[in-house]
């Protein structure tokens, strides 16, 4: 399994971070490309919503990545 080889925590610039905070940047980057993208093929003119899209987009990528890590 992925889990087994993820330390629980990371040393960074001398300080202990939780996995989950790589997992945060990494949804945050994919999110954003994914933005993008969503953006250029303008998608957000057919939902009710665009910021709320956005932002259940990142929590479901987040938690996909959360559930890697444990």
């Amino acid at each position: 399994m992925l889990h087994e080889w993820i330390p629980r925590e990371l040393a960074f610039l001398d300080a202990h971070v939780p996995t989950l905070f790589l997992a945060f940047l990494l949804a945050a980057v994919a999110i954003w490309l994914l933005d993008k993208w969503l953006a250029a093929w303008n998608i957000y003119d057919l939902v009710w919503y665009p910021a709320l899209l956005r932002v259940a987009l990142f929590f479901g990528l987040f938690s996909v990545f959360g559930l890697m890590v444990y």
